[in-house]
């Protein structure tokens, strides 16, 4: 299997940079690299298997797909970060402004969709008004407007929609997005911004879009014009994303039509398109969903996807794999009328081919008209003119609202005694295993331990072992002992990260060079030169001693470091992130199965633990859900998830604190 691809669209967008981009070689994959790949295949494979798989099985009837939905509900508003709802208060509508046109007006406004965090939007309403209107709920993509300096909002880019709507019989409400709104936000959290503790927290943007829309509703559903029981919603590229989100959530949605705004697992992590992608096109894949299941959350209603056959962040094959496995829900609801395919001929950009067809699906389900489309749709003015705000308002959470949008844990009840604290650990514990650690394979398997080679050195021997930590994931383990170990010989098993895999590789090369080699080699130019000080010092301590010390380094560093810079580095860790993984999650996996193999090549043999820095973290997590352990040793402890490993959804139920202690009640453990 070839290397991870990139993005397409950035690809695209590199190539055409310059002659030189489209030409210039490209470094052949390592093992390595082949070997994620793979993983990230097979990982994906298995999701997309077990994505609306009931369909046809367990699940034949409406009756059973309504109890199914409703659970699947759930876990999307818990993967949004809105389980449970955010308070639902006043809205605060407020007027700033109008505009006025020949067939519709155009009002500026904003909401407080939850205290402080102020949406700014444009109702475009027709002038020749005859009983209760359909409303239309338009999301916006990705288009940042500015206009001397000043952000005017993605409502702008996308006010053509509005106007059209209002043309057409319909009340429209545009609204600007978090990220490019009036009061610009941020969406690149994971992307760009290196917070990685958005993993941690539970949190995406996604889901504040989506509870932004389903306020937007509120308020379209209030006004005199419009019909309550006639409310429709679509939008394009990020827009057409929320359009699910809300759709999928709120069945006050009667009619849905999202634009380039969905494809498949297949796409996004073996194909590269997350790569073209913020963080607010994805919930926290808590669940392990694959996004036919998002889709199908709109069943029975009428639902048009929509898309372009040379759209390269939302490939046609994706979105083809997406329909046909919705078409199979609809078709057991007997809806199959209702859900309907659009593709036009184009690349990834808002044409009237994809426009006129959404404004007829519209027109039959909340008009019940057939009539032909006779206008199209254009922009009346300028962008500063549909500006809500003059000044911006201090009181605005917008660009702190992912500090505070999903709470934190609640911390442990006080006045409990020691028993009643140590249960609740493990049952805060037990929380931890399925929230956070939900990637982790079913069974662990057989390690299937191989010895690879064994020396002997200045009284002490050299042992090599390779074991299977999942399937496709095979992994080292180093032990140097005594040449004359006793069977009741500590064993201490240190988990290293990559710069302290260069240290210790420094001192066992300075007694084995030949034996670690391919270790050496593995390093290209980052290898620290062999010390034999320091292996001086290690072989005295080990020769003489009663302990066996082993080292290892979970995937990702050693042996299994893959190539690239910092920012695929990046986008690796989004993968498994989509995955319903973190990198440093599937670490701790690799250390229990490390923990195993060390506990059936010594059995018997006392069991020390340690690390340091981040990766004592993912040791202090290995220590709770393995045995065998005697004793943890960390160091370098940061001071909780925030600025440590990230797993998913973990601050929901407790900081690093509490897992220590957690740990306590386990085996001895020593901070350092």
């Amino acid at each position: 299997m070839e290397w991870i691809r990139p993005g397409l669209a950035a690809l695209s967008a590199i190539q055409s940079v310059s002659a030189f981009a489209a030409t210039a070689p490209v470094p052949p994959p390592t093992p390595a690299d082949r070997a994620l790949a793979a993983y990230f295949a097979a990982e994906t494979a298995v999701i997309e298997r077990g994505c609306l798989a009931e369909v046809g099985a367990e699940v034949g009837t409406a009756a059973e797909w309504e109890a199914v939905q409703s659970g699947r509900r759930s876990q999307l508003r818990e993967m949004l970060g809105l389980l449970p709802w955010p308070e639902r208060g006043d809205l605060r509508v407020t007027v700033t402004g109008q505009l006025e046109h020949d067939e519709f007006r155009v009002e500026k406004l904003h909401f407080q969709s939850l205290p402080g965090l102020y949406v700014t939007g444009n109702l475009y309403v027709p002038k020749a008004v005859s009983g209760k209107l359909p409303g239309v709920l338009y999301l916006c993509g990705h288009s940042r407007v500015v206009a001397d300096g000043v952000s005017c909002g993605n409502k702008t880019g996308y006010q053509h929609h509005g106007a059209w709507f209002a043309q057409n019989g319909y009340v429209c409400l545009i609204i600007d997005t978090v990220q490019l709104g009036e009061i610009e936000g941020l969406h690149h959290g994971t992307y760009r911004e290196g917070l990685w503790w958005w993993n941690s927290r539970g949190y995406t943007p996604a889901g504040v879009e989506a509870w932004n829309g389903m306020r937007a509703l509120d308020l379209l559903a209030s006004r005199p014009e419009v019909d309550p029981e006639r409310l429709g919603v679509t939008g394009r590229s990020g827009g057409g994303a929320y359009s699910w989100f809300v759709a999928a959530l709120d069945d006050r949605v009667k009619v849905a039509a999202p634009v380039a705004g969905i494809t498949d697992l297949e796409n996004h992590v073996v194909d590269g398109t997350v790569e073209g992608h913020c963080d607010c096109m994805f919930f926290v894949n808590t669940y392990r969903w694959d996004y036919p299941l998002l889709a199908a959350l709109v069943a029975p209603r009428p639902l048009l996807l929509c898309n372009s056959d040379k759209d390269t962040i939302f490939p046609l094959d994706g979105v083809l794999r997406v329909h046909d496995k919705v078409r199979r829900v609809y078709s057991i609801l007997g809806a199959a009328g209702r859900l309907g395919l659009l593709i036009t001929e184009g690349p990834h950009e808002d044409t009237q081919d994809l426009q006129v067809p959404v404004l007829r699906w519209f027109n039959r389900w909340l008009k019940a008209e057939k009539s032909v489309v006779r206008t199209a749709a254009e922009k009346y003015f300028e962008p500063r003119d549909l500006r809500v705000f003059d000044v911006l308002p201090a009181d605005a959470i917008n660009t702190t609202v992912h500090e505070r949008f999903v709470p934190v844990a609640k911390p442990m009840p006080q006045g409990l005694d020691p028993a009643l604290q140590k249960e609740w650990r493990a049952a805060q514990a037990d929380l931890v295993r399925s929230q956070c650690f939900g990637g982790w394979p079913l069974e662990a398997g057989p390690l299937d331990l191989k010895a690879v080679r064994t020396a002997e050195r200045d009284g002490t021997r050299l042992r090599l072992w390779d074991f299977i930590s999942q399937p496709g994931v095979d992994l080292r383990l180093y032990a140097l002992s005594p040449l004359e170990a006793a069977p009741s010989n500590r064993v201490r098993l240190r988990i290293v990260g990559p710069e302290a895999w260069q240290a210790s590789l420094a001192g066992l090369t300075g007694g084995y060079p030949a034996e670690l080699a391919e270790e050496r080699a593995a390093l290209g130019a980052q290898v620290t030169p062999a010390d034999a000080a320091a292996w001086a010092v290690l072989a005295q301590a080990v020769a003489g001693g009663a302990e066996t010390r082993l080292w290892f380094a979970p995937r990702g560093i050693g042996l299994t470091a893959w190539s690239g810079d910092a920012a695929k580095a990046r986008q690796i860790r989004r993968r498994f992130m989509l995955l319903g993984q973190t990198l440093d999650g599937m670490r701790v996996w690799d250390i229990r199965r490390a923990m195993a193999a060390a506990i059936e090549l010594f059995p018997g043999a006392p069991l020390t633990l340690e690390a340091e820095g981040g990766m004592a973290v993912n040791a202090v997590y290995a220590s709770l859900f393995a045995s065998g352990l005697e004793r943890l040793e960390v160091r370098g402890l940061p001071a909780g998830h925030r600025e440590g490993p990230d797993y998913l959804n973990v601050l929901r139920i407790w900081d690093l604190p509490d897992a220590i202690e957690a740990a306590r009640d386990r085996c001895a453990v020593v901070v350092e």
